[in-house]
């Protein structure tokens, strides 16, 4: 077997340190920042089978290593900088990974160093898919973390004449987190300027904006989010075409919708409905049995919904909801402000 010079064993040596070190930090951030147990596995996995090698071939790497001798040690990169978020720390460990991944790829081709080049290879594709999920996963946070208290759905068909902007306004004064547009009246022409106007209250007061059914218009007017059903786009799909920074909701009836809502790329699940309603004659009552089962069975954030008012919240939220959604409790109130305000206090009470 060909002997491998001290220099390629070095420069082999600093790329798999490089790759354990990176990697390393994407997995913390996975498991520690954003509880994902899939990524945080799949990226201990790829850390392990990177870093693994042969006792012989990582004692000829202890041999030819020479940090003290390194005159990279003290270089400095123009521009860098001292301080950085986190967004940037991650894709900047990413392509920090990947390059060494290139290099022992490349390197491995020289005989005798026994090491498999597609391995490298297949791992930094793999990773390229990863990043793309973790900086998705981490832009969204922010927003995920607001998916608490009253979520109000702005239905079209509820508002009684009243408009978009006005209702929405007093739900926010009330103390609504988050606003849903929902609209099966209007065409998509209609829709937007009405779209654009609530999402520039909720933007303004700090307030989430979801959008249902439209990818489109969510896309058009910048949305927080968007909100699908079961008969709608595919969560996948949607989790594709959607921006990487927008978070996704889908509604489940069932352990296994909200699990397969989960695996897809969903970021919350709407759970209903928990009573009878009138503002949706399809909808079918699961009960509180079905929102702590499903609690049990996934790990992102709950959002009740169906029949749900300030008499019946606090059984809800203690079945594992993180927020609760209403229509006609809010809408169909004489007082929109007061009745939202009535909803929060008991929430805030629960909360504390």
């Amino acid at each position: 077997m060909e002997a491998i010079s001290q220099q390629t064993l070095r420069i082999i040596d600093a790329n798999l340190n490089r790759i354990g070190e990176g990697l390393r930090l994407l997995e913390d951030v996975s498991r520690l920042l954003l509880n994902d147990s899939v990524l945080t596995q799949q990226l201990k996995n790829m850390r392990h089978e990177m870093v693994r090698g042969e006792w012989t071939l990582h004692q000829q790497f202890l041999q030819a290593r020479d940090s003290e001798g390194d005159v990279g040690i003290d270089l400095e990169v123009p521009g860098e900088e001292k301080q950085r978020e986190l967004p940037v720390t991650i894709v900047a460990n990413a392509r920090r990974v990947q390059e060494s991944l290139r290099v022992v790829e490349e390197l491995a081709k020289i005989p005798g160093t026994s090491l498999d080049p597609e391995k490298f290879k297949q791992a930094r594709f793999a990773l390229y898919t990863v990043e793309r999920t973790l900086l998705s996963r981490l832009l969204r946070r922010d927003k995920i973390s607001k998916l608490s208290g009253l979520y109000v759905i702005i239905d079209t068909l509820s508002l009684k004449g009243h408009s978009h902007i006005e209702v929405a306004s007093q739900a926010v004064r009330g103390g609504a987190k988050t606003i849903q547009l929902r609209d099966k009246v209007h065409s998509k022409k209609e829709l937007l300027p009405i779209a654009q106007q609530l999402r520039n209250l909720c933007a303004e007061h700090n307030v989430l904006f979801i959008m249902n059914d439209y990818l489109d218009l969510a896309v058009a007017v910048d949305a927080d989010g968007l909100h699908l059903g079961q008969d709608d786009l595919p969560i996948k799909l949607a989790r594709k075409l959607l921006p990487i920074d927008k978070i996704l909701g889908g509604s489940a009836r069932t352990i296994e919708q909200a699990t397969t809502a989960q695996s897809e790329g969903a970021d919350y699940i709407a759970v209903g409905s928990m009573y009878p309603t009138t503002s949706k004659e399809t909808a079918v009552v699961v009960g509180l049995e079905r929102l702590r089962q499903i609690r049990q069975a996934v790990t992102l954030s709950l959002v009740a919904i169906g029949g749900i008012n300030k008499d019946n919240v606090a059984q809800i939220m203690a079945a594992g909801a993180d927020s609760v959604a209403v229509i006609s409790a809010v809408l169909g109130a004489e007082d929109v402000e007061e009745a939202s305000r009535q909803i929060v206090d008991r929430l805030e009470v629960k909360g504390g």
